[in-house]
């Protein structure tokens, strides 16, 4: 069966929501870094004043789908469970209940054809938006009602399995930092007294000279920059992974690993040649991490930290077979890390397998069989609510 077919603008179009706030009401105020990529997760609400907002917000509620059009390749969509007041780069989609389900063009809007049908439509170099006309005119697929609540459904209970890998995910990054405190306590309180070494002396902080686009295209090692893994390329200076600090830029303090035989660019600092009678690079690894390095940033509009400023970090040094037990820990943990991450892919694989299948009618073909008398007639009604909307417009 072909599904008919309709423009966002004809069963969403964009309507804010006619809730008002008092000034000094607390009311969710919705930016875009709330919102996590590709799911639509609200990451942590921020409340405000409805009086402190700002003229750049407009107000939602739930029965909103808000679709994010800037950079549209991070796949922003979201669906409030409360009313509020959202930054004017979301879109308020107002689903017609009689056309589409609030659902449907949700998991439609995520969807990975619809995101590069978006990233193709952007204006802009340095902050890409959608082009809105563009956005209003896409044709999307419109199911009967029913088949769209079935097609959410089954997608619902996919995502659930997603997010609940996710939450696994994230619990697992919180293991090693507890474990951490709880061997050695904080860092620079240093409670239990253990012995320290200057962080220069200890390891050997340094920048690598940076090497030319044709070395980096002519083979396949990694490099690794100011947030980690950055691509495969050519050259390489570590023979053994090593402990990373990002040394410029927005994400100045960062600490990250690079694997062996990979090359590190002049964004990132590497730890050389840890002693290994004292401290292992696991450990180092978490001591950084827990420690945290904001006192070693210097420059607010170039924030940096150079080999000179890591002279006030103090390592802490506690006895070599409690480091060793931390590290065995720590691998462990990263084994279990490696193994999740795998298993996510293949579940994210499938995740988008399914959506693709939601929007081609293969996932509910055979559910559609045995309802088709059903189907017809609810596509009867729909063709004639859409002329009634087009007409309305």
């Amino acid at each position: 069966m072909n599904w008919p077919q309709a423009s966002i603008r004809d069963v969403a179009p964009p309507e804010r929501a006619a809730v008002s706030f008092n000034d000094d009401q607390e009311v969710w105020s919705l930016s875009l870094d709330q919102i996590e990529s590709q799911t639509g997760r609200i990451l942590g609400k921020q409340r405000v004043r409805a009086g402190d907002a700002g003229t750049s917000t407009f107000p939602f509620d739930t029965e909103h789908v808000l679709y994010s059009k800037l950079r549209p390749y991070l796949n922003k969509v979201v669906r409030p469970d409360e009313p509020g007041l959202a930054t004017t780069e979301l879109v308020p989609l107002r689903p017609n209940c009689g056309l589409i389900d609030a659902g449907f063009l949700t998991f439609y809007l995520r969807s990975y054809s619809f995101v590069q049908f978006a990233t193709n439509m952007v204006a802009g170099a340095k902050m890409p938006r959608m082009v809105m006309d563009k956005f209003w005119e896409h044709q999307l697929p419109l199911p009967p009602l029913s088949e769209q609540r079935r097609i959410v459904e089954l997608l619902e209970q996919a995502d659930a399995l997603r997010r609940r890998r996710a939450d696994a995910d994230s619990l697992g990054t919180r293991i090693v930092p507890a474990l951490f405190r709880k061997m050695f306590g904080e860092p620079i309180r240093n409670a239990n007294g253990w012995p320290t070494e200057n962080l220069l002396r200890i390891c050997s902080p340094r920048q690598w000279p940076t090497i030319s686009s044709r070395e980096l295209l002519e083979s396949g090692f990694p490099v690794y920059g100011a947030n980690g893994r950055i691509g495969f390329y050519d050259s390489f200076n570590h023979e053994k992974a090593t402990v990373l600090i990002t040394c410029r830029g927005a994400s100045c303090g960062t600490i990250n690993v690079c694997e062996p035989k990979s090359y590190v660019t002049g964004n990132a600092m590497s730890l050389d040649d840890p002693d290994e009678s004292k401290i292992t690079n696991e450990f180092l690894e978490w001591f950084l991490r827990v420690r945290g390095l904001s006192d070693t940033i210097t420059g607010a509009a170039q924030p940096q930290i150079t080999r000179a400023n890591l002279a006030v970090v103090e390592v802490l040094t506690p006895p070599k077979p409690l480091v060793d037990t931390f590290t065995d820990k720590a691998r462990a943990v990263r084994r279990v890390e490696t193994e999740q991450a795998a298993s996510g892919t293949n579940i994210e694989t499938l995740f988008q397998t399914m959506l693709y299948r939601a929007f081609t009618g293969e996932l509910t073909a055979g559910w559609r069989e045995a309802h088709m008398k059903e189907l017809l007639s609810e596509m009867e009604q729909q063709a004639r609510h859409l002329n009634t909307s087009r007409v309305a417009a």
